[in-house]
């Protein structure tokens, strides 16, 4: 198993959720990490800087200011992600699909391109998807395409990367228990419990669990993707509950 030790590591989406449970993770695992969300002041990361994925500028600037305080870059991590409503495709509107691709899709994007230049040889860049990029569910349409455009994405950039000893990997999770359905349902604190209720939903360190998993693994051994979901879900639509 390869260690963490010493590694210097990128993490977007870092103040809340996923994110912040993969700062922790790589940190406690001996890596050095610069964090970026809109919401610096929450970040708890060597390196706490304030990022906005949906702006260029926001992103040129994160990136030199964090590969300049760590040093060099070894492992990047897009954890920055949302959804906006449960609604159908007609409902939505030309502000929240804006919202949603240009954070989930274009920012991804964006930040591995600026990463790319800085990334090393034995390098790592893991895109936090989602089992919505696998399986469409009704009321979901904007996420969903964003998903499947991040699995999309991750394929073609891995063809793009084969022969560069830099390794990539998609983590889709299924239900999580984050500050996730509040933002998606716009701070509606009822809404957002009955995402939860009924059911054991997985938490953010058992996806940082499996992040780890992919990052520590021999240097000749890519983990392509990992598919993980709380054991009472089957789909992204199909969730058992108790009664």
């Amino acid at each position: 198993m390869a260690g963490l030790e010493g590694k210097t590591a990128i993490v977007t989406g870092a103040s809340s959720g996923i994110g912040a449970a993969i700062v922790g993770a790589l940190r406690r695992e001996g890596a050095l990490v610069a964090g970026g969300a809109r919401r610096a002041e929450r970040i708890e990361a060597d390196h706490a800087l304030e990022l906005d994925v949906t702006d260029l500028e926001s992103c040129e600037r994160f990136v030199s200011e964090a590969v300049e305080r760590l040093g060099g870059l070894d492992v990047l991590v897009n954890a920055a992600g949302l959804a906006l409503g449960r609604d159908p495709f007609w409902e939505s509107t030309e502000d929240d699909e804006r919202a949603v691709l240009e954070t989930n899709v274009n920012g991804l994007i964006r930040i591995t391109r600026l990463c790319l230049a800085h990334l090393r040889d034995g390098g790592h860049i893991v895109n936090i998807g989602s089992v919505a990029g696998r399986q469409a569910y009704e009321k979901g349409s904007l996420y969903v395409t964003s998903k499947f455009a991040v699995r999309g994405f991750t394929y073609a950039l891995r063809e793009d990367l084969l022969g560069r000893p830099i390794r990539l990997t998609t983590v889709d999770p299924g239900l999580v228990e984050t500050d996730f359905s509040r933002v998606r349902f716009r701070g509606d604190e009822d809404q957002a419990r009955t995402v939860y209720a009924g059911v054991e939903a997985m938490t953010p360190d058992d996806i940082a669990d499996c992040v780890l998993f992919a990052l520590t693994r021999p240097p000749h051994v890519n983990v392509d993707e990992l598919v993980v979901k709380a054991l009472a879900q089957s789909s992204g639509g199909r969730i058992l509950r108790s009664t």
